[in-house]
């Protein structure tokens, strides 16, 4: 087997015929010699007017064997009778963590305040009827977390936490694409993921372990200084170490905690709006063609990041051929957010476009709250902020909008374009009620864009308000080292983890961090015997 790298068109490279061709013509050989071409990876360069596409191969010359990956090294024995671990979240990050416990021997016992993702499907289908919000299941509760219904981007930075290639290998087991292990920006869809999922789930199941839907944490069982279980809205006792992997909507868990007197910070987030415009125009300026995209190129991404007045500005999220969905959790608050399914093929383009916004910042915002120096005090901003939203959109789930081109001259827009947001859309001047601090950078910074890609700010773009749950706003602080890694700083026995903790940000680097827990626990359970 020999490896190239190929620079083609992308009707060059979307051939196999073409693909075979040119590794015969760079390894000199008849192409009857080579008997398999592998695609190891795939990448655009849209940099200049003429889009190349990098391809890594695997060629293989007659004789020779493919290697064909069939995931059958990741193997989940039977634990049924094993120790127990209580996860508390079946979100990636819970659901990572219950399936490396099964790897090494423990038996997962995860609880999961919401619905299984099948029926989470129909309760958000009803929200869209309806537009009542069920606080327990909805697009941040529930199995798969909030990446099961929000796009399912399988793209991180956090390459040092741990392996992304065996979160990668771990979703096409359960039946993922292997395109992902490929593609630079992986991506498994919103309408895809649930099916895979329930796999996963039905694997803790069959290997023993044990899944409780509607079923919220209400109490940690703490004894002498150490957690030994916790207590949930049903009545149930669970006994065991708990990794706590709630996501960062748990609002009410937060409260719990700081109530208790569990030592708890506030962490710096990031917030703002959804930005939608037509996928074409973003095709049309990202792959520098009027025509668009074409026949053999994606619905074009992008990703910008500014600095205005010491704080970052930045797209978050970024959905090609998208939706814009409610992601509400309680009644009062209208925050949105962003998924796209596999094909991504609608007709709109949305990414969050958020501010840095620290706990030192909160003076300067003008939002009122009641304490500002306690750790909670950024998520009562977020709340506060929420509210704002909903009132903004005359108290519904209609969210606030705007014309770009009106928001940069704070003015109301007279019409809307259309949207994906299907509950509907409420003209709104931004400035009227978002704190200065928010536009009057995101305003800068959408300017700064526009100059990097000149087309972005359109009329036919719209803010959509607000896009507040890009990560927790408190760390639940733990410990990196010694015998007592991945546990809280003051409570044995507890070990947080993923976005709720504050130490992740989407779905990949939720679930290395999942991993990662359950190995320092099993580590530590088995040191301990």
């Amino acid at each position: 087997m020999q490896q190239l790298q190929l620079r083609l068109s992308p009707e060059k490279a979307a051939s196999d015929a073409t693909i075979r061709a040119q590794a015969a013509k760079l390894l000199r050989c008849g192409i009857d010699e080579i008997s398999s071409v592998q695609i190891r990876r795939h990448t655009i360069d849209a940099r200049q007017r003429h889009i190349v596409i990098n391809l890594t191969i695997d060629v293989y010359m007659q004789g020779e064997e493919p290697q064909i990956d069939d995931f059958s090294d990741i193997v989940y024995p039977d634990v049924s009778s094993r120790p127990a671990v209580v996860v508390v979240g079946a979100g990636p990050c819970g659901l990572f963590a219950a399936l490396r416990l099964i790897e090494l021997e423990l038996r997962p016992i995860i609880v999961e305040r919401g619905q299984e993702v099948m029926k989470r499907r129909r309760d958000l289908s009803l929200l869209h009827k309806t537009g009542e919000i069920d606080p327990e299941s909805n697009y941040s509760f529930g199995e798969g977390g909030a990446g099961a219904f929000s796009d399912g981007k399988l793209y991180t930075r956090s390459k040092k936490r741990g392996s992304v290639e065996k979160i990668l290998r771990v979703f096409c087991k359960f039946g993922a694409d292997p395109k992902i292990l490929v593609d630079a920006h992986p991506h498994i869809g919103t309408d895809k993921l649930p099916k895979i999922i329930k796999q996963m789930r039905e694997q803790i199941i069959i290997s023993g372990g044990e899944v409780h839907f509607g079923c919220r944490m209400d109490e940690l069982i703490v004894e002498g200084g150490r957690t030994r279980g916790i207590v949930t809205s049903t009545g149930q006792a669970f006994w065991g170490p708990v990794i706590l992997a709630t996501g960062h909507s748990a609002r009410d868990l937060y409260r719990y905690l700081h109530r208790t007197g569990i030592f708890l910070e506030a962490k710096p987030i990031a917030v703002g709006v959804r930005l939608e415009h037509p996928q074409e125009l973003i095709d049309q300026i990202r792959y520098h063609n009027r025509q668009g995209r074409g026949k053999y190129l994606p619905a074009a991404e992008y990703v910008y990041k500014t600095r205005v007045r010491e704080r970052g500005v930045y797209s978050f999220c970024m959905c090609p051929g998208g939706f814009v969905v409610p992601a509400s959790t309680a009644p009062e608050e209208t925050v949105v957010n962003g998924m796209s399914p596999a094909n991504r093929g609608s007709k709109w383009a949305n990414s969050g476009m958020v501010v840095e916004l620290r706990p030192e910042d909160m003076i300067h915002t003008g939002v009122e709250i009641s304490d500002k120096t306690t750790p909670l005090a950024l998520m009562e901003w977020c709340e506060r902020f929420e509210h704002l939203s909903y009132l903004a959109a005359n108290r519904s789930l209609r969210a606030p909008a705007q014309r770009l081109t009106d928001f940069l001259n704070a003015r109301l827009s007279s019409s809307l374009p259309s949207t994906s947001y299907n509950m509907g859309l409420t003209s709104s001047n931004m400035h009227d009620w978002m704190p200065r601090f928010i536009t009057h950078r995101l305003a800068e910074g959408f300017k700064a864009f526009d100059r990097m890609t000149k087309g972005f700010i359109s009329e036919e773009a719209q803010l959509i308000g607000v896009e507040s749950r890009t990560s927790s706003p408190v760390r639940i602080p733990r410990l990196y080292e010694g015998d007592r890694a991945y546990q809280h700083l003051d409570l044995e026995g507890l070990y947080p983890a993923g976005e709720g903790a504050g130490y992740a940000g989407g779905i990949v680097s939720a679930a290395i961090d999942g991993e990662n827990a359950a190995q320092a626990l099993a580590f530590q359970v088995k040191f301990n015997v």
